[in-house]
């Protein structure tokens, strides 16, 4: 560390007692909270469905229902990665994101899958899958209305969707976008349970914390690239 950066800000110290009974403090907000998120993924689960149209994506084997998307699975999770035509890298945030997922097999366990849906070309996307060595499923929505039919049209953010088929049918059970996507990430509810937590300014800190602009810190497009592709 240079001589010249100043030393981060510590937590007062405290002898073990005093540091157990703030924690326990803690814990007591935390366990409600952990509560408070099973009522909502009770009333999550108890959410009506909306049937969805007979849409055809594109894969990396050629055009394919929405059904078939599925796989052998019941239950499918699509995240919607924003696309921006003829452009290098693409967004920093959803590549980010999407690179944690290298471990999927544990879904079919609960007769789910999870893949990306993007409204870039098929060739394209998948060029820029292997690119940043991104180790998830890709489809194409950019010949089909079904991208901007579930929120995450031509030009617009990033979506997460969820799907349930009974047989041939498709339905649409759940969605979220902005920072709705976080909980299902282990980057911030790692990053959260440090001492300084995300460092960006926007984050309730004491007082000579070190904080900086919002996503100073996010690992960018080229970066993701740099440690995990191209694919092989």
């Amino acid at each position: 560390m240079s001589t010249d950066t100043p030393a981060p800000a510590l937590p007062p110290v405290v002898d073990l007692e005093t540091w157990q009974r703030e924690l326990a403090d803690l814990r007591v907000r935390e366990k409600a909270a952990t509560r408070k998120l099973d009522a909502i993924a009770a009333q999550r689960r108890r959410l009506p469905a909306v049937r969805m149209p007979d849409y055809t994506l594109e894969g990396e084997h050629g055009p394919l229902r929405l059904v078939d998307v599925f796989g052998d699975a019941q239950q499918l999770i699509v995240y919607h990665h924003m696309w921006f035509p003829e452009a290098e890298w693409q967004c920093g945030g959803c590549t980010g994101f999407t690179s944690q997922f290298t471990r999927l097999e544990g879904l079919a366990a609960f007769d789910a899958r999870f893949v990306v849906v993007t409204q870039g070309p098929i060739a394209e996307a998948l060029a820029y899958r292997d690119k940043v060595g991104n180790r998830m499923t890709w489809y194409s929505t950019a010949d089909s209305p079904f991208g901007a039919d579930v929120g995450a049209p031509a030009g617009g953010g990033f979506a997460v969707n969820v799907f349930l088929r009974d047989g041939d049918t498709v339905y649409r059970t759940w969605h979220t976008d902005g920072r709705g996507t976080e909980q299902l990430s282990y980057l911030f509810p790692l990053v959260d349970v440090l001492p300084y937590g995300r460092q960006e300014e926007w984050q309730d800190s004491p007082d000579g914390w070190p904080q900086g602009p919002a996503y100073e810190r996010w690992l960018d497009s080229p970066d993701i690239a740099a440690a995990y592709g191209p694919r092989t």
